[in-house]
């Protein structure tokens, strides 16, 4: 884990938790890091696929007839290169 600035009392609890606590702690943390990435990979997509998608105002509250096919398609195409990612990356893991 990286070191955090944190108070001295705060750093004293720290100490006393038990193992078990600490653990759970670190997992919490682990989660939440996770859930960062997670959440920065979708804005990322979401802004990608925006940028090339949309080229109108959206004035009517929906796309265009070009916009929405292109918007799945992007983020169709996202969630293939994030599989195909993935399953190397477990195959990787296993040899």
């Amino acid at each position: 884990m990286d070191q955090l600035s944190v108070s001295p009392d705060t750093a004293e609890s720290l100490k006393n938790l038990s193992q078990k606590d600490k653990q759970e702690l670190n997992q919490f943390i682990l989660n939440e890091g996770q859930k960062a990435q997670i959440q920065a990979t979708v804005h990322s997509l979401t802004d990608t696929c925006f940028r090339k998608c949309i080229t109108s105002k959206i004035s009517s509250g929906k796309l265009d007839r070009s916009e929405e096919p292109c918007m799945q398609n992007c983020v169709d195409r996202f969630m293939d290169a994030n599989l195909t990612v993935i399953r190397h990356l477990e195959q990787m893991r296993s040899m």
